[in-house]
């Protein structure tokens, strides 16, 4: 390991409102209520784990790259109905990303990408440190491959 990092998920506070808002309310801000019904399938960006069957979630579109540049983002993510923000340690990688196929995109200091590549979930430590190794890369995005969907940020620590 040449390069340390740590991923960040997101914080609950920006959702914990959304399981007091009424199914049609949630509705007209594009949102979705709904219960697990099979593990893995729902990965929730704030705890970084996959909701249990059964669990209550909401689907909602997020803007996860608010940057100004053509890179800006958003995209479809799973919150688990009481999840708490995933506090990981340096180099430690989420369980939650070993069964899936990800893809990891390096962005500059202008939010421009400038390394990108797909990889097994259980190859992202490596990727990740051959992505750090370009100093250009001030941070990195992971996304699952297929569906696109955001699931963290890396940033060099």
């Amino acid at each position: 390991m040449r390069n340390n990092f740590q991923i960040v998920a997101l914080q609950e506070k920006e959702f914990s409102n959304l399981f007091f808002i009424n199914e049609e309310l949630l509705k007209s801000i594009g949102a979705l209520k709904m219960i697990a019904n099979k593990k893995p399938g729902y990965p929730c960006r704030v705890s970084l784990k996959d909701a249990e069957v059964g669990e209550e979630v909401i689907l909602l579109n997020y803007q996860y790259h608010c940057v100004n540049s053509p890179y800006k983002a958003s995209g479809p993510i799973f919150i688990r109905k009481g999840a708490t923000t995933a506090k990981l340690d340096v180099n430690e990688i989420p369980e939650m990303l070993d069964h899936r196929y990800l893809s990891l995109r390096g962005y500059n200091h202008d939010s421009m990408m400038v390394e990108a590549r797909g990889t097994e979930g259980v190859n992202v430590r490596e990727n990740i440190d051959e992505i750090l190794d370009n100093k250009e890369v001030e941070y990195i995005h992971i996304l699952n491959s297929n569906p696109g969907c955001y699931n963290c940020l890396v940033n060099r620590v």
